[in-house]
């Protein structure tokens, strides 16, 4: 069984569960909580604004394609056509299932990574099979040539397979060594867990030739590319799944942070072989979140004046990614939501509208923001506590 206390070098300020009514109010906080929320959002907000600049100019490019009749028509096409998937309210139609079994390549990871786990570690690679939703864009996506190798690392036990948790990357935290870490994954590795991390598409080595940073594919492509991104990571994590099962593993928990949670939670919507899910510091309405991020939000603004963009047309086709969009297929005893009060990137109330989407489950507080998780051993022995009973019974 897991061990009671991780062994992390990081504040153990504690935060609760959500009440009946959700997330507590400023005036239900102690003042320690309290500074520990305005000062966490103060430094959110320096990090907002340096990601946000980044992202604007990633979508320079969007602009001077706005300018053309013909390419805002385009978009326009694109945007109906994930309008319409997200209005069938299918996962099966919006996210088809791998038909073959991947062949994955293996060898070891660096001697740091050993290290760090005390144990097996192996990087594993293996063709996308994905071919994009909109036929419109297959060809686009299939000249993704870095993009298109799927990448994970694999921490496995010697008398495996184990009861697996798999974790999903934020946007521009693909980094394995980073992410073992920052998750405490030696600690649950030493309770008993396989670990798998999982790399998003056009992040890391799945970066294209002179991309300025890890996943700007992300974002480089306009909305159209934004939901083609999000099918493929949905797609490519159901080939890793594929080959887990076919290596015997039969208990899969899966988390994930920020866009990772965004991803995570979407998978647990589409894929019936997680047997827990835990989103951390999700973003569920990306679209809503750029809107305030200062200047990307700007940059966007213009972009739509330009093209003359249907707004409610696109509000209808972000949807099709949303795990909004879906319902859940783990019981509800079986999701799990960490939000950070003082979290400006991904910012607490998007957390709770996946709470309440999802029935009012399992949902854990703690008072840092998006990067400082101050009150990480309390969460994580609260993961702890949630994954036991599905995991280890």
């Amino acid at each position: 069984m897991p061990a009671d206390v991780p062994p992390i070098p990081v504040p153990d300020v504690p935060g609760e569960d959500a009440g009946a009514g959700g997330l507590p109010r400023r005036v239900d906080l102690t003042l320690r909580q309290r500074l520990i929320v305005d000062s966490s959002a103060v430094a959110d907000l320096a990090l907002r604004t340096s990601i946000a600049s980044l992202l604007s100019a990633t979508m320079v490019p969007s602009l001077a394609q706005a300018l053309h009749k013909s390419a805002s028509r385009t978009e326009q096409e694109h945007l109906r056509f994930y309008a319409e998937l997200a209005a069938a309210k299918d996962p099966e139609l919006s996210f088809p299932a791998p038909q073959d079994l991947p062949r994955v390549s293996s060898r070891p990871a660096n001697p740091v990574a050993e290290w760090v786990a005390h144990g097996n570690v192996r990087n594993i690679r293996f063709d996308s099979s994905f071919r994009a939703v909109n036929p419109a864009l297959r060809d686009q996506c299939a000249g993704f040539v870095r993009n298109n190798v799927v990448h994970a690392q694999h921490w496995r036990h010697d008398d495996g397979p184990r009861p697996t948790l798999c974790l999903i990357h934020g946007f521009m935290g693909s980094a394995y060594l980073f992410n073992g870490l920052f998750f405490s994954l030696p600690w649950f590795y030493r309770s008993g867990y396989d670990v798998m991390l999982y790399t998003l598409p056009f992040h890391g080595r799945r970066a294209e030739k002179y991309s300025p940073f890890s996943g700007h594919g992300y974002f480089a492509h306009g909305m159209a590319g934004f939901a083609e991104a999000m099918a493929q990571a949905v797609h490519d994590f159901r080939s890793l799944l594929d080959y887990l099962e076919f290596t015997g593993v039969d208990r899969i928990a899966l988390t994930g942070m920020s866009l990772g949670g965004y991803t995570s939670a979407l998978i647990a919507s589409v894929d019936d072989r997680i047997q827990a899910v835990i989103p951390n510091v999700p973003v569920v309405t990306p679209d809503r979140t750029v809107d305030e991020w200062f200047p990307a939000n700007k940059v966007v603004a213009l972009r739509d004046w330009i093209a003359r963009t249907d707004t409610e047309l696109v509000d209808t086709a972000t949807m099709y990614s949303s795990p909004l969009n879906y319902r859940p297929i783990p019981a509800k005893d079986r999701r799990l939501i960490i939000a950070g009060l003082g979290d400006r990137l991904a910012p607490p109330e998007q957390a709770e509208l996946l709470w309440k989407h999802w029935d009012r489950c399992a949902f854990h507080w703690f008072p840092g923001n998006h990067v400082l998780h101050v009150s990480q051993p309390d969460y994580l022995r609260r993961m702890t506590r949630f994954l036991a009973p599905f995991m280890f019974d």
